[in-house]
């Protein structure tokens, strides 16, 4: 589904600062019977930012979207966007609306028309556009020279790219896309990536979910992971990476190395990262101190450096999702 403006705002006061909160999510639940889908999630995504929402399947992300853009009314809490609240189903926030592009699960397409066709359709009831804001999102999202083929032979990729192009059609100020990456090949999603990084430069708006946790790491200035409906962290994707006290250690003979670490009170929890590279703490966390006590009992290192973690360990052990479930 493909949500677009509703016309063309007025230009809301401030709305093209840098930084300034684009969209607001506070004390949002939605619950259904028995079940609470979210559960008192507060978030903020700011002009000039990719926030990237994280989750198991089930965690509650599409439905924080969909109440996002009014499609679903939350049981309690607040969507704003641009300052202005928004409710579910004729909102008195919905001019703000005009400010969204966004592309929910799998884009609604008519697949006996062209791509180019598909644009200018969602364009008409909103006031048509000029062709060459149709190039230019064509353009954005790679399909310029596939604009005039029918979309009943596009590949899911450039089905998602369509359904991008067309959540992109108003210039919008806040992007919110559902898995913008599903379907994509690798030199489709660093297109993508490349995409949204523009969309951030030009003082955008980006609030995206996704499964593709590396790609996730690598263009997200924010993540915020959610679990069961709650909000378990929000951090920016460098904190929440960053090496915290342990080192990787590249030496000879690392597993008798290993057992003499383990045996430290600060290296319990040591462990093998390879064939001949350990992690493990340092003696109040500085790495010169594990260096000499490792020189000293015979283990002279040849690398020392600060072991950074990755997102999809971090996601995999916060979520208490197994790596092949």
């Amino acid at each position: 589904m493909i949500h677009t403006a509703s016309g063309v705002a007025d230009n809301t006061s401030g709305a093209t600062q840098a930084g300034m909160v684009a969209l607001r999510i506070q004390r949002l639940t939605k619950q259904y019977g028995e079940r609470v889908a979210v559960n008192n999630l507060s978030l903020e995504v700011r002009r000039g930012e990719i926030v990237g929402f994280l989750g198991p399947n089930g965690a509650g992300k599409t439905t924080t979207i969909r109440m996002c853009l009014g499609l679903i009314k939350p049981t309690a809490g607040s969507v704003e966007i641009l300052g202005q609240t928004i409710t579910a189903h004729g909102a008195h926030g919905e001019p703000m609306l005009a400010h969204v592009g966004a592309l929910v699960e799998q884009p609604a397409l008519y697949p006996y028309m062209t791509g180019r066709d598909n644009l200018r359709a969602v364009a008409y009831p909103l006031g048509g556009l000029p062709e060459a804001r149709i190039d230019a999102v064509l353009d954005e999202v790679g399909l310029r020279g596939r604009d005039r083929d029918r979309v009943k032979t596009y590949s899911l990729g450039m089905k998602q790219r369509l359904g991008v192009a067309i959540a992109l059609l108003h210039d919008p100020d806040l992007v919110i896309l559902d898995e913008p990456a599903n379907g994509l090949d690798p030199a489709g999603i660093v297109e993508m990536r490349d995409l949204l990084r523009r969309l951030a430069a030009a003082n955008k708006a980006i609030f995206l979910s996704s499964h593709v946790l590396s790609e996730a790491q690598q263009i997200c200035t924010r993540v915020a992971i959610i679990n069961y409906g709650r909000l378990i962290t929000e951090s920016t994707v460098e904190a929440l990476t960053a090496a915290h006290g342990e080192y990787v250690v590249t030496l000879d003979h690392p597993q008798e190395a290993l057992a003499l670490l383990r045996a430290q009170p600060w290296g319990r929890d040591a462990r093998l990262d390879g064939a001949s590279q350990i992690v493990t703490p340092a003696p109040d966390g500085d790495s010169g101190a594990l260096n000499r006590f490792l020189v000293t009992t015979g283990f002279t290192p040849t690398a020392i450096t600060p072991h950074a973690q990755d997102l999809e360990a971090i996601f995999l052990r916060l979520t208490g999702e197994s790596a092949g479930g």
